[in-house]
């Protein structure tokens, strides 16, 4: 009797461990590229090819081309901040994404509209207390100035829940690729 029931459990393992090891094997294959690290930081994610194409993010983004810009955002030179996919998206005068990524979100939200960039900032210590870089301020929340900006230890934390922060933060690259194309009144658009 105890040699078949180390057998099933042995079975009962072995199933355990494939089913464990296919969900893994899903999971990164629907992961996008940029989370699964084969993609830079300056480069646009590669669609997931196994991703089903009724799949839509809150913005309208597909998941099948996460880096496609939402309908919707606005038109001409323009940044465009997806709150819930946590994306901004470069965009010149003639419509054209020139660079999209990913951002971590601050503690405090803009309400979606459009806005313009108010001021900016070389270097400064965040409200979080991290030095950041290419501060791009475009809204105040209840007294929280909301903008984006680089840790200049390049992290990218998600922000204690705790506090009332506005710093949208973003990888260095992305951070100076923002810096040179949002000044003074460049449009901002926020999206849900």
């Amino acid at each position: 009797m105890a040699r078949s029931s180390s057998g099933f459990v042995a079975g009962l393992t072995a199933a355990a461990l494939a089913a464990v090891g296919f969900l893994a094997y899903q999971a990164s294959a629907n992961a996008p590229a940029d989370l699964r690290g084969k993609a830079g930081p300056s480069s646009t994610p590669a669609p997931s090819a196994s991703a089903s194409p009724a799949a839509r993010g809150s913005a309208g983004t597909s998941a099948q081309d996460p880096a496609a810009l939402p309908p919707q955002s606005g038109s001409g030179e323009r940044v465009v901040y997806a709150l819930a996919d946590r994306r901004v998206w470069l965009v010149d005068e003639n419509d054209k994404v020139t660079r999209t990524f990913t951002v971590m979100p601050s503690t405090v939200n803009p309400a979606p509209g459009t806005y313009a960039v108010t001021s900016r900032s070389g270097k400064v210590r965040g409200s979080d207390g991290v030095q950041v870089e290419h501060v791009v301020r475009f809204t105040s929340v209840e007294g929280v100035t909301v903008g984006f900006s680089a840790a200049v230890d390049g992290s990218m934390a998600s922000p204690d829940p705790t506090r009332r922060t506005g710093g949208v933060r973003m990888t260095r690259e992305d951070g100076d690729a923002l810096w040179t194309v949002a000044t003074v009144r460049t449009k901002v658009v926020v999206i849900p």
